[in-house]
């Protein structure tokens, strides 16, 4: 009998180990986007999560422009949603099933140009904490960024929300060492050739700020330290936004790759297991991995 027991607890633990071990489903939105190079960024994206060997990756893709009345993906079946989207309004009740999952404890990954989109929907401005274009101006919330002294400023002036300079490479500066997605990166480190957003504002609230790049006025910047990493709580949800990756060249930065490989595992599960891989770039130094599409 007591055999027979142990044999039952050993079976229901390897049972229960198999399935701890189960990717978790991830969601990639896209379809429409001012950046032509989108569909193979999410193929770039979709590799990048799957090679952790933590994430399974479906891709959900709307109309190539419009309103896309078919378009009602059932997010309560992934523990992370990541938007390459930046185009026409979803229907009424695909966004407010978003928000419903979101505020209920999904997790949420903003890429660059997906901050564009949606500019006078309410939550999801909420959500992203910072937007650019699409309509954006003072009415959207404040500018934020790290000032001289290191201090993080909310700026009320008025103008509108959104702006880069020339592309660049550009160096990261860690402003949160002790957070689940920035843990163990050098202080500093050089990304690459990128578009460097600046002017973006929103809401901003239950934002966290994790790293900044400077802006510099000679690339046509700001002259600003502009966030780069940063997360913003929703209701129940966790909600990891970078401005960067606006192309090929971009997302092939190791940097990128592992900010976006952490963020995404962070907003799925509230802790980040990877390491910081070997090649991870230096305070004045770029890496890169080349993606070959097959």
């Amino acid at each position: 009998m007591v055999r027979r027991l142990a044999l039952a607890l050993l079976a229901t633990f390897c049972l229960t180990s198999v399935a701890s071990a189960e990717p978790l489903k991830a969601l990639i939105v896209d379809g429409q986007n001012n950046h032509g190079v989108w569909p193979t960024t999410t193929k770039m994206m979709k590799k990048y999560l799957e090679e952790t060997g933590l994430f399974s990756v479906d891709v959900a893709t709307t109309a190539p422009k419009g309103t896309d009345d078919n378009f009602k993906p059932d997010f309560k079946k992934y523990a992370v949603v990541i938007s390459n989207y930046n185009g026409d309004a979803w229907p009424a009740e695909t966004k407010q099933a978003f928000v419903d999952y979101v505020k209920n404890g999904g997790g949420f990954v903003v890429v660059h140009a997906a901050n564009n989109s949606f500019g006078d929907w309410k939550e999801y401005n909420e959500m992203i904490g910072l937007g650019g274009w699409g309509g954006r101006s003072e009415a959207s919330g404040p500018y934020v960024y790290i000032n001289a002294d290191g201090k993080l400023v909310r700026d009320e002036s008025k103008g509108r929300g959104g702006n880069h300079g020339s592309q660049h490479p550009f160096q990261i500066i860690v402003r949160d060492a002790k957070h689940p997605v920035t843990a163990g990166m050098p202080g500093e480190w050089m990304h690459m050739n990128d578009e460097l957003y600046d002017l973006l504002r929103g809401p901003a609230e239950n934002m966290t700020v994790l790293a900044t790049a400077f802006a510099d006025k000679s690339k046509g910047g700001t002259g600003r330290h502009e966030p780069m990493i940063f997360t913003v709580s929703y209701g129940k949800g966790r909600v990891f936004h970078t401005p960067m990756g606006h192309g090929k060249d971009s997302q092939e930065c190791v940097g990128f790759m592992t900010t976006l490989q952490r963020g995404t595992e962070w907003a799925a599960t509230g802790k980040v297991t990877q390491k910081i891989p070997s090649d991870f770039p230096t305070a004045d130094k770029t890496s890169a991995r080349k993606f070959e599409e097959k």
